[in-house]
């Protein structure tokens, strides 16, 4: 009877403290509850304050880039904007017109290369892009360059090989200026990288030459053309309708050659644009089947983990 007995008062005990466990549950969820949610408005305002910060100080070093910059200068110093025009190369999924860079290097041939250099072009890049290797090779032996020295100590003259660089027009930059009435003819290697528009900018100033409105004046030996900063640029109009006859028979306009001349240009600043543009694509593949396995991964980890079910039993009181 006594053991009996002392079950029975065990089981008492147990039944008048399960209120105040399930109260003492009940407050410890709460408290979790509200820790949890205390951390994550911490966290929110942590990461308000980093973005706003970070804000400022991008607005502080470039300017607003919500709003359009006030400026105290007119439009006419720095260029008219360029219009945006539909490149063949300018979405994330597109590559460069190679026949357009084949169509462009010719235009540069025949036309810029008498006052532009191409410093950073070698004749080897030309190959698999817009020439076949013995095209390039032709193209390079025909043009001479000077190499030493010999077993004699004294340079000498040699064809061109498909590691030479382009040639440039002048010898020195003194020889540039003396023969375009003082202006230097930029490097065309970077010239798309290097202005405001890029590849936009360069088309439209090849194609924006017009006369001058009412009022503005332009000195002697230089042209009018609005998207050049101030509008004066030493630099006549050189692209006119006929002035080459492309190999593939495409009319040679104005507007062609400019847009051809311009994608050959846009190569030469970033030749490397088509393979990047794929290596991205073979990194955003692999990167999402990896994304996939890892949350299966995860999910066949956790999933008997998080399913669990804690059941309390408690002791059968024997009568």
């Amino acid at each position: 009877m006594s053991g009996r007995f002392q079950l029975f008062r065990q089981s008492l005990r147990q039944a008048q403290q399960a209120p105040s466990l399930a109260r003492n549950a009940s407050t410890a969820a709460s408290q979790s509850a509200f820790t949890r949610a205390t951390t994550s408005t911490r966290t929110a305002v942590a990461l308000s304050l980093l973005s706003g910060g970070t804000f400022a100080w991008y607005s502080s070093l470039y300017g607003n880039p919500l709003l359009p910059e006030v400026k105290a200068e007119s439009a006419a110093d720095h260029g008219l904007h360029a219009p945006e025009y539909p490149w063949a190369h300018k979405g994330p999924f597109e590559t460069f017109d190679h026949a357009a860079i084949r169509r462009g290097y010719q235009v540069y041939r025949e036309v810029c290369s008498t006052c532009h250099s191409l410093d950073r072009v070698a004749w080897r890049n030309l190959v698999g892009v817009s020439h076949g290797v013995s095209e390039a090779k032709t193209m390079a032996e025909e043009v001479e360059y000077q190499d030493g020295p010999d077993a004699e100590g004294q340079m000498f003259q040699r064809p061109g090989k498909l590691s030479d660089y382009f040639p440039r027009p002048y010898d020195n930059e003194e020889a540039a200026r003396a023969g375009n009435a003082g202006a230097l003819p930029p490097d065309l290697s970077l010239i798309t990288k290097a202005r405001h528009g890029g590849a936009d900018y360069v088309y439209a100033l090849l194609t924006g030459y017009v006369d001058p409105p009412p009022g503005v004046e332009i000195r002697e030996g230089l042209n009018y053309n609005p998207y050049f900063p101030g509008g004066a640029i030493g630099m006549a109009r050189v692209l006119y309708d006929g002035l080459v006859e492309f190999e593939d028979g495409t009319p040679a306009t104005t507007s062609q050659m400019a847009k051809d001349v311009t994608t050959f240009l846009a190569w030469a600043s970033e030749p490397e644009l088509d393979q990047r543009k794929k290596m991205g694509m073979q990194a955003s593949i692999i990167l999402t089947g990896l994304l996939a396995m890892s949350i299966w991964v995860k999910k066949f980890k956790w999933a008997g983990i998080k399913s669990r079910k804690l059941v309390y039993n408690p002791p059968s009181v024997k009568h």
